[in-house]
């Protein structure tokens, strides 16, 4: 036998940038990555966001005198498939791109931001992208990564792969368009980190969380609370980007989400099933005596200042148990479960049982209605 060792070190860097007026002439941020002179783009952009934007952003491409094909993109979890993933191909291949510098641009949410992603990925082996999410959601989660992927064969992204964007564009003004509905499918994703590793950051959802979500952060405290949330995902991201290290803490909240997105996709957002899975999580912390009674009910009474009205029915212990399960795989034979040590803090899990879950399923209601007093 003989063996031949191959090294290569890819280097990883993209910026995620915050800016303003974001198709106005004179902002430059979607042409910063890429050539401009006798250029094109290929522009996918969620529907909803084309309703409101569209007009702008034609004329912001004529107006630097690029060759834009503007597709749109019916957003939502039920199109992120196998189809609508070859039917971008298919239109990419229709108006062919410079391999290198010619970056193809996702706007909308984080469906979008990760269909498109993908289709980067895999056309020529691998283009160059720019993301703009368009949706709370994206903004603080989905698009300032690296995952990519579409759901196949009833699994949520069991087809993706690992590519960076050139470049993540954040404007908040997008976010004045959402329902708000959408506004706190969002709001889950900052609720997870603040309870898994910021307790800072749940205090001041705790504090300005209501307000913040009125003007859909549009106010200044609304913007702390998006910067912080930002900096605390990358902070968990940077150091392990392609998950070599499967214990992750941002994983919180996906585990048991898992199986209800798959199984209630139609009329439940990716951000509901994660809060639904912290709740759970946290009534077995409790028990576990991770997080103390008022620790515990603080998470929900912040669930309860923020608006949010969960159909806790649909919590099938057999569905969760199954979930976790299929995680367990995913997470390489370990159950690796998130849980939280105290507000702000982590520990991981690998022995959660099924009567343990049914346990705190049933526990449930009472802690929504428990009114601890809280110091």
């Amino acid at each position: 036998m003989h063996t031949r060792q191959v090294t290569y070190q890819h280097n990883i860097e993209y910026e995620v940038v915050t800016t303003t007026n974001l198709f106005h002439p004179q902002n430059w941020a979607l042409l910063s990555a890429g050539r401009i002179e006798d250029a094109r783009r290929f522009v996918v952009v969620d529907s909803n966001v084309a309703a409101h934007f569209g007009d702008e952003i034609r004329q912001y491409f004529d107006y630097h005198h690029i060759e834009a094909k503007i597709v749109t993109f019916p957003g939502g979890e039920e199109n992120k498939t196998l189809e609508y993933f070859t039917s971008l191909v298919r239109e990419l291949d229709t108006f062919p791109i410079h391999r290198r510098d010619e970056p193809i641009i996702a706007i909308g949410g984080g469906v979008l931001t990760d269909v498109v992603g993908f289709v980067a990925s895999s056309y020529r082996r691998g283009v160059p992208h720019i993301k703009v999410p368009t949706t709370l959601m994206g903004y603080v989660d989905a698009s300032i990564g690296i995952k990519t992927g579409i759901n196949f064969n009833s699994n949520k992204n069991r087809l993706g792969a690992f590519h960076a964007p050139q470049m993540v564009l954040l404007d908040k003004a997008f976010l004045k368009t959402l329902p708000k509905r959408h506004i706190l499918n969002g709001v889950c994703e900052i609720i997870k980190l603040a309870v898994i590793k910021d307790a800072n950051l749940f205090n001041a959802l705790e504090m300005h969380g209501p307000c913040s979500v009125a003007s859909h952060f549009q106010d200044d405290q609304g913007s702390i609370l998006l910067d912080r949330a930002i900096e605390g995902m990358l902070e968990e991201l940077q150091p392990n980007l392609f998950e070599e290290d499967l214990a992750r803490r941002v994983d919180f909240g996906h585990t048991f989400s898992y199986g209800l997105e798959t199984r209630h996709e139609a009329h439940l957002f990716h951000g509901e099933a994660v809060l639904l899975d912290i709740l759970v999580s946290a009534v077995i912390a409790n028990t576990r005596n991770l997080l103390s009674c008022e620790e515990t009910s603080r998470i929900f009474h912040l669930t309860d200042a923020l608006g949010f009205e969960l159909d806790t029915s649909i919590l099938d212990p057999e569905l969760l148990w199954q979930s976790l399960v299929e995680r367990t795989f995913h997470r390489n034979g370990l159950q690796r479960v998130p849980m939280p040590h105290g507000i702000g803090n982590c520990v991981f899990l690998n022995d959660i049982n099924a009567g343990e879950i049914e346990s705190a399923v049933k526990n449930l209601e009472d802690w929504k209605n428990v009114k601890h007093e809280i110091i």
